[in-house]
């Protein structure tokens, strides 16, 4: 028995997600690229001239999901390494839109600050889960 379960340890699968371009498929992004925030309380957190949750019944609850991620500045990312401060983020594959970046900040919707900020649209990139077995998560790149 002891034998059936050593044999398992190396073909164990370790999931892993990867972001990908949704028109090209190219990868864009890993799990570990991405910069995790604490959600902020929503709509409460945007300036006074946008919309209100005092004024949308039952929005009370809890702050709604994010519509992005955050990642960190990678070699893709052709305006970043231009310079500029802030810009919008193409893929190298296909030049299609996938986000924004901006070395000052910006602020998710769900109202946190992320500063510095590279965003990826979710609506604009899919979530892939790979599994990988031990052996392949351990070898180098």
């Amino acid at each position: 028995m002891e034998e059936a379960n050593s044999s398992n340890v190396g073909t164990e699968s370790k999931p892993q997600t990867i972001y990908r371009c949704k028109k090209c498929r190219r990868i864009v992004a890993a799990e570990e690229n991405v910069v995790l925030h604490e959600r902020g309380q929503g709509e409460k957190c945007f300036r006074w001239k946008k919309r209100s949750s005092i004024f949308l019944k039952g929005t009370d609850t809890e702050p709604p999901e994010c519509s992005s991620i955050f990642v960190e500045p990678m070699k893709w990312m052709q305006a970043v390494e231009e310079g500029t401060i802030g810009e919008k983020l193409q893929c190298i594959g296909c030049k299609a839109r996938l986000g924004s970046f901006n070395w000052v900040g910006m602020q998710c919707n769900c109202g946190a600050w992320v500063n510095p900020a590279f965003q990826l649209h979710k609506s604009r990139i899919d979530e892939c889960h790979i599994y990988l077995t031990a052996e392949q998560d351990s070898t180098p790149n």
